[in-house]
């Protein structure tokens, strides 16, 4: 047997000595070659011993799986795919009854990704006449397929046989059974399992752990984090991967980055990448900014968890700015740091149609439009950024898609307060694929937005009786907004009483909603008074609660809300809007005159006002300021950030050309009745995007319907 260093000697020579062969006597044999496959680290390294076995050990079934592995592991699983499918084609090819070689071809499938393909050889395998019996090695391969592709069904047979054959009690076995059933959400099963552990590993804990986050449970996962270390079980880098995200306390983050240090585990650039996007969850942007500028040898992970730190954080001209940084050094951004920056475009409130684009460009040209999950991601960021047809386009154009992308598309016909069109398209769904809890939430809240009673009681009831999905809270909240937008608090407030799992604060907040265009003040209290006991530190209720008592006459009690508001600490968000011109961001708050152009947008805009008057708009002063003159508050109110945005648009803009702004908040009743005035008198559409939904204004009428 050679060692490795005589491996890569010899290929030098091979490459460098084109006369003829190398000057060993015998070619190295496949265990030399196994290793230094397992050791290489680039695909530069890879592919010349890829052609060496080729030429020395084409047969060699070993060989393939390890190139096949480590293939997939460097990012190519397609390249190392190639090698199994002869044998994964045509079992005859292997050892008759020899359990060794159908399990190493059942991991090679696995590890390439090859899921499906690895469950039908494991099901030929299963047949009598194959002669090989699966045995301890071969279920977590299979297990851990069943999990990829989500087969619960398949995996539960697995488990029948695992037991039928005496291996379920295996360590190996059971922990991946734990981890089938965990992300198959049979919870209850993976505990079970667990629980009946005598002897636990690491491996076992990491995948309990893992169960409990992916179905929800973060708070658990750390209270079984906490007890394996008690227990005194010392945890590895998967434990470590696993439990952070679960972390969402910065004093939590603190700690597990201390114990990630005591066992000399923060060198790795997997958990430097990781204890960033633990850090950047818990809010502390500055800490994972530190710990990226401090990674020596940034891989593509390192940049991407950076940029969707920054997503994450609002923080979208960084993350567009860390993205330009990447492709200078000439790195290529993957579909996860494509994903970030996509869905950081969609969520950000500074990000404009223009960067929608740039990133819809460039996925085309680094060849990644037609990953699915980048398509569904851009479709999500233009139907943010205000071009419903663009995103109905690429939708159109799709070869694949998957609950998501439907639920993405309907969602976004209902942000946009096209509740029919978004119907249509649930409809036509459900001729394709069964719908999940997410999709109903989509439909169920573009009917709301839309005014569709009727259908939005339909689409509730098929939840139960066509597929049989559970409501969940933000079901019955999407109701609750459904009846209260129509008017109807006591359906609403009777349908809150009748349902079966306990009111949370979404479906509170929705009563309170519907409050502040029916005012009812004993509804309003019912809801505020839930509210503050569930979600007392959202500032937005107490906002909302005294702007419905403004609206009721009831000066004293708004003025009360404000007080306890004061007394407990919480402060209201600042409100301000922007507007994209000529590639610059520009931001305006309320009474803004920060402006370079200030003078000339207060002028234009006492024209304006005058002008919308002269078109029958009336201000609504609830929404001004409170304890002053009505004349101030007129005035107060025409200081609102979206008028100034509005007004500088028109200054700056083309007659014909479509004014785009995003307000942080929602938009307030008397800028959104304006708005229409504005529409009218100067003939311009403007697109406003706030905090929940989209408004589109022509000539003096709103997509919405004024049913917002």
């Amino acid at each position: 047997m050679f060692p490795r260093s005589t491996v890569f000697r010899a290929l030098h020579q091979w490459r460098s000595n084109a006369a003829g062969p190398p000057s060993l006597p015998l070619p190295p044999e496949p265990s030399s070659f196994a290793t230094a496959v397992r050791s290489s680290a680039s695909l530069r390294v890879l592919k010349p011993l890829h052609a060496a076995v080729l030429r020395h050990h084409p047969d060699d079934l070993v060989l393939s799986v390890a190139l096949a592995c480590r293939y997939s592991q460097l990012g190519l699983p397609r390249a190392g795919l190639s090698l199994l499918s002869p044998a994964a084609a045509d079992p005859s090819l292997l050892p008759a009854g020899d359990t060794f070689f159908w399990n190493l071809l059942v991991r090679g499938l696995v590890e390439s990704g090859a899921h499906d393909r690895a469950l039908a050889l494991y099901r030929q395998m299963r047949e009598p006449r194959r002669g090989a019996q699966p045995n301890n090695f071969t279920f977590p391969p299979v297990l851990k397929a069943c999990s990829y592709l989500g087969d619960f069904e398949e995996g539960v047979k697995v488990h029948d046989d695992a037991a039928e054959l005496g291996y379920d009690s295996d360590i190996f076995v059971r922990n991946s059974l734990i981890a089938m059933y965990g992300k198959s959400g049979a919870l209850d099963t993976a505990k079970r399992l667990f629980d009946e552990m005598p002897d636990r590993s690491v491996v076992t804990w990491t995948a309990m752990i893992g169960a409990f986050a992916h179905n929800g449970h973060p708070e658990d996962a750390l209270a079984l984090f906490l007890q394996m270390l008690e227990e005194r079980v010392r945890p590895n880098r998967a434990t470590f991967l696993t439990v952070m995200p679960c972390v969402i306390r910065c004093h939590d983050a603190d700690d597990l980055h201390k114990l990630i240090i005591r066992y000399h585990l923060e060198s790795e650039v997997i958990v430097q990448n990781a204890i960033m996007g633990m850090y950047s969850r818990c809010g502390k942007i500055e800490q994972a900014q530190k710990l990226f500028d401090g990674i020596v040898e940034k891989d593509l992970a390192s940049w991407s968890s950076m940029i969707e730190a920054y997503a994450r954080a609002d923080m979208f001209e960084e993350a567009m700015k860390l993205f330009r940084n990447m492709k200078l050094l000439e790195l290529v951004p993957d579909r996860v740091t494509l994903l970030g920056v996509t869905r950081g475009c969609s969520n950000s409130t500074v990000a404009s149609l223009r960067h929608a684009r740039l990133i819809h460009g460039f996925a085309i040209r680094s060849l990644l439009i037609e990953d699915l999950m980048v398509e569904t991601a851009v479709i999500d960021s233009y139907v943010r950024r205000g071009s419903l047809s663009s995103a109905r386009r690429i939708f159109d154009q799709m070869r694949e898609k998957n609950l998501v992308t439907w639920s993405t598309m309907i969602s976004g016909y209902g942000m946009h307060g096209r509740g029919v069109e978004a119907l249509e398209l649930f409809n036509r769904m459900k001729c394709l694929m069964k719908p999940d809890h997410i999709t109903f939430v989509s439909v169920l809240s573009a009917c709301s937005h839309a005014g569709l009673i009727v259908e939005g009681w339909q689409c509730f009831n098929s939840m139960t009786t066509e597929f049989g999905i559970v409501a969940r809270a933000e079901h019955y909240a999407c109701m609750v907004d459904l009846l209260g937008r129509a008017g109807q608090l006591e359906k609403a407030r009777e349908f809150i009483e009748k349902m079966p799992i306990k009111p949370d604060s979404s479906v509170w907040g929705s009563l309170l909603g519907a409050c502040r265009i029916h005012p009812d003040a004993n509804i309003t209290e019912l809801a505020a008074t839930s509210l503050f006991e569930l979600d007392p530190q959202n500032s937005g209720r107490y906002i909302l609660l005294s702007n419905i008592y403004t609206s009721l006459g009831k000066i004293e009690e708004a003025h009360s809300i404000r007080v306890l508001m004061r007394k407990r600490g919480v402060k209201k968000i600042a409100g301000y809007t922007v507007i994209e011109l000529n590639n610059k961001l520009y931001k305006f708050l309320v009474g803004d005159c920060s402006n370079l152009q200030s003078d000339l947008i207060y002028r234009e805009l006492e024209r304006l006002m005058d002008r919308i008057k002269e078109a029958g708009y009336v201000p609504n002063t609830n929404f001004a300021l409170h304890d002053v003159e009505e004349e101030t508050k007129v005035k107060s109110l025409y200081m609102h950030s979206e008028k100034l945005a509005i007004v500088f648009g028109l200054i700056n803009t083309r007659p014909e050309s479509t004014i785009r702004i995003h307000k942080n908040l929602r938009v307030c009743g008397d800028c959104h009745t304006a708005t229409k005035f504005i529409s009218k008198v100067t003939k311009r559409k403007i697109v406003m995007r706030d905090s929940r939904r989209f408004h589109h204004f022509s000539d003096g009428e709103c997509s919405c319907g004024d049913y917002w």
